[in-house]
């Protein structure tokens, strides 16, 4: 089969379409032909890291130990394991693999669930990683409830698009911060209100908000700080790593001192909450937002595409037609 490796560390071109084995599942896998996949931040951030972070976050010093690239998988089962009892061959899945730039992966039952029917593969490969980061970023780090304002600073990546769909769909009003070019789909989203970051500073307008999600923003984390309610929430989900370390540490201490709660999160793949994925797609609560399509054998101008910051919504790679 064909598949997408990080043969080493460098650039995005260091990504090669390779020939490898096609694999086999384990008694608790299923083997699937990938249709499609997207892009998600760490497919792309590593490569903007310092050179000893990559290679520390790569799990060796000259090259990665483990080449494979891509999370989000959608694509029909072509085998079981013997101990898989929740799909068959020819079911239409979608979920998340390390290794879903490739034909074929193999992933383990918890980490798939059903297409639904009125989704194509393009629209569920868009979905799982960044839509479990706002999901969980919204619920379990923001306890947004109906009614409250929420802020989500950069609302036109993949993980904000999704945000501000999720968030309507909990009964929250939304204010999409995001560049003037996307504008019309934070609005077409559902976003209340939508601010152009580089015509307004959402930190110093005296407007407060109970939840802010920082999604790729570059505000301090004390800046955003300003604009909560007095109980309000605010949650780190990506960005300057500047900004990460400052909520994972003085965060952490104003968040104890204070009713103010600063916050981060890493997303947790689960089966119960792609099941919750599933269904906001089925009801159409939340749909794809897909700015551009790349072939698996274009996975790193993919890459260098969202690395200069002008992606609206998820960016997908088509494998099998």
């Amino acid at each position: 089969m064909k598949a997408i490796v990080q043969a080493g560390y460098g650039p995005p071109s260091v990504l090669e379409l390779q020939e490898r084995g096609k694999p086999s599942p384990k008694d608790n896998e299923v083997l699937v032909r990938v249709h499609a996949s997207s892009v998600n931040a760490l497919d792309w951030r590593i490569f903007t890291f310092p050179l000893l972070v990559r290679r520390f976050i790569g799990q060796g010093f000259r090259r990665p130990k483990d080449q494979s690239c891509g999370a989000d998988v959608a694509g029909i089962v072509e085998a079981v394991g013997a101990a898989v009892t929740g799909f068959q061959p020819g079911d239409a899945v979608f979920g998340t693999k390390r290794g879903a730039f490739a034909e074929y992966v193999c992933a383990q039952e918890k980490q798939l669930v059903l297409k639904p029917a009125n989704v194509s593969f393009e629209a569920a490969a868009a979905v799982p990683v960044a839509a479990l980061t706002a999901l969980q970023a919204l619920r379990d780090r923001g306890r947004v409830q109906v009614g409250q304002k929420v802020l989500i600073n950069g609302a036109g990546g993949g993980v904000g698009t999704f945000a501000v769909q999720i968030a309507k769909a909990f009964g929250a009003e939304v204010t999409a911060v995001c560049s003037a070019r996307n504008q019309d789909v934070a609005r077409s989203l559902g976003a209340d209100e939508v601010i152009d970051y580089a015509r307004e500073d959402f930190t110093t307008g005296g407007r407060r908000y109970d939840v802010i999600l920082n999604v790729n923003g570059h505000q301090p984390m004390l800046a955003c700080g300003r604009a909560l309610t007095p109980d309000g929430i605010y949650v780190w989900v990506g960005g300057a790593l500047a900004a990460m370390v400052q909520t994972w540490f003085p965060g952490s201490l104003l968040s104890r001192l204070g009713r103010r709660k600063f916050r981060s999160i890493l997303a947790n793949v689960n089966r119960k909450d792609l099941l919750v994925l599933k269904q906001l797609l089925e009801t159409g609560k939340v749909v794809r937002a897909i700015d551009r399509r790349y072939p698996l054998a274009h996975v790193a101008d993919a890459v260098n595409y969202l690395l200069a910051g002008h992606a609206s919504g998820k960016v997908v790679i088509n494998v099998h037609d």
